[in-house]
């Protein structure tokens, strides 16, 4: 019995491509079809998926690196490509969902697990679809080496009563504007006055906010003495390093708009608060 194959592009962001990738998992699980994915570097994530995880090779799913000729023939169509892919994959897939169809779709209530189900499809996403346990992401997920050695040099600062911040800035607006620092630098001083011993793990893209906080807190804020650069292999492993030590806490604050801590969050089981304010009329 053919019970189908899915051809499965993640797409966006660390904590994007992780959550779609999860699901897809999911879907295989509930229908016995395979899953294929290819990881395509680009300008979001411009890091080959061997260079920050260890490989993912079950019989439900595989992951490999995109090969070059695949960028015309099996990446995400879209302008900047000319949607040339399109062509090729309405040749060779008897279905296909975009990217940019997923959340449409989840609106509607749609059955993803019954439109995959012994077909031959092709599917690109950037966001989770379905219920997927916090286990999965353990079960899938595994840091290359260099990542856990940065955890563990992090780790060994902690004190009993560690907690973690992520404030997201550069290019989200939202975080910025509904999570000023002021939310969170309130957020620690809480947590100092019940607890002595704190100390704050900050995971942020945005060199003046760890040195605000530096200069209010001192050495009870751990962080990256790296340039919070994520362009390239060592920079994406940093923030993943960073993602894998937020899990590690007791409590991750976290930013509006940003699925990076809530992804943190799922990776450890622990407790999340996103710290917002409501927008201002201007």
């Amino acid at each position: 019995m053919n019970k189908g194959k899915l051809l499965f592009v993640p797409s966006g962001g660390l904590a994007n491509r992780m959550r779609a990738m999860a699901s897809a998992w999911q879907m295989a699980q509930h229908t016995g079809v395979k899953v294929e994915t290819i990881w395509f570097c680009d300008w979001a994530l411009n890091a080959p998926f061997r260079a920050i995880f260890a490989p993912i090779e079950y019989k439900e799913m595989t992951v490999r690196e995109g090969r070059t000729w695949e960028l015309l023939t099996l990446d995400r169509p879209r302008k900047r490509n000319l949607r040339i892919p399109l062509l090729f994959q309405r040749l060779c897939f008897a279905q296909r969902i975009d990217e940019w169809q997923v959340t449409p779709l989840k609106n509607q209530g749609f059955d993803f697990d019954n439109w995959a189900a012994g077909k031959n499809s092709y599917m690109s996403c950037y966001q989770d679809f379905g219920d997927v346990p916090n286990s999965v992401y353990k079960l899938l997920f595994h840091p290359v080496d260099a990542v856990i050695n940065e955890v563990e040099s992090y780790r060994k600062r902690f004190s009993p009563h560690t907690i973690g911040m992520h404030i997201r800035r550069t290019d989200n607006q939202e975080s910025i504007e509904r999570s000023p620092l002021s939310l969170f630098t309130d957020a620690a001083q809480r947590e100092i006055d019940l607890h002595e011993d704190t100390r704050i793990f900050l995971a942020t893209d945005d060199e003046p906010t760890k040195h605000a906080l530096k200069a209010q807190f001192g050495n009870r804020i751990i962080t990256s003495d790296k340039p919070a650069a994520r362009n390239g292999i060592a920079g994406i492993r940093g923030g993943l390093a960073e993602m894998w030590t937020l899990a590690a806490t007791s409590t991750i604050y976290g930013s509006a708009g940003s699925s990076y801590s809530v992804m943190a969050a799922k990776i450890g089981e622990n407790q999340l608060q996103v710290l917002t304010q409501e927008k201002t009329n201007k």
